[in-house]
């Protein structure tokens, strides 16, 4: 596995430990050039770049990590005869224009969004390696959360420990808790998949509902109103920090998300919140 410094990556060793003989491989200052592949049937790629600030001079950064770095272990794992390759790619590919989104619908990344660019142009490259017994696969979840995970969930439970009132608000997103997200990579590995993959929880997520299962973790009663309902209809259109929280953005269901959800929604919650 490559990214032992990841979240996701320390959290795949951890479920899937005993099941598998995983070796988890650094992926900073070239390590990863000096490590075996032979004989290994799968390798996951979790090194990247994500919660760092996009700005002009972090750009090469994301394309150098996200996408460079992705062919070139990608390369090496082929001529080594590793028979896949579970490239961890993101939603972000889609961007925001169209809330559902489905298989065929076309990846269509921000303009300002480094991230989901870099992932896309590390999935185009990696498709010209498919071949010779090298399968690929390309997970793009949705928003991950878990204990100590990073990204938007943190900021969702601070936000949850300190107002007393939050906007009753409509909304559908796609997200899968970590274990979820585990549990899929195992039915990859054991299936010998390949192709593109959708995961996500079970549930959809209004954002109202979270919130109030998190307040609710730490014993406190959260109350909402739609009285300003309209002024947020207005900036989920407008402003990226209220279109990320109350914008719909969804998969649109499989019909096979419960053979790989092992935790429901209102648990995953529970537990992934330090106390």
């Amino acid at each position: 596995m490559i990214g032992d410094d990841s979240y996701i990556g320390q959290s795949f060793e951890a479920f899937a430990k005993g099941r598998y003989d995983i070796k988890m491989v650094n992926s900073r200052d070239g390590v990863w050039k000096s490590v075996d592949f032979t004989g290994y049937d799968s390798v996951l790629h979790c090194a990247g770049i994500a919660h760092v600030k996009q700005t002009k001079k972090m750009m090469p950064l994301y394309y150098e990590i996200n996408c460079d770095l992705a062919i070139d272990v990608a390369k090496k794992a082929k001529e080594e005869d590793v028979g896949q390759f579970i490239f961890l790619s993101t939603m972000a590919v889609y961007g925001t224009a169209k809330p559902e989104i489905v298989k065929d619908t076309a990846p269509n990344p921000n303009k300002s969004d480094f991230y989901g660019d870099s992932k896309l142009k590390a999935e185009q490259e990696l498709q010209k390696l498919i071949g010779d017994g090298f399968k690929l696969c390309i997970v793009r979840p949705p928003m991950v959360y878990g204990k100590r995970c990073k990204g938007n969930f943190p900021k969702l439970v601070k936000l949850a420990k300190k107002v007393p009132i939050f906007p009753n608000y409509a909304n559908r997103r796609s997200m899968i808790y970590i274990e979820n997200l585990c549990s899929f990579f195992c039915r990859l590995v054991d299936g010998e998949n390949e192709g593109v993959f959708l995961p996500q929880n079970q549930e959809y997520v209004n954002t109202t509902e979270l919130v109030k299962n998190i307040a609710k973790c730490y014993g406190k009663r959260m109350f909402t109103t739609r009285l300003f309902n309209w002024l947020i209809w207005i900036l989920a259109k407008r402003v990226s920090v209220f279109e990320k929280m109350f914008g719909d953005l969804y998969y649109v269901k499989q019909g096979d998300e419960s053979e790989y959800n092992v935790v429901d929604f209102e648990e995953s919650v529970k537990t992934s919140i330090d106390k």
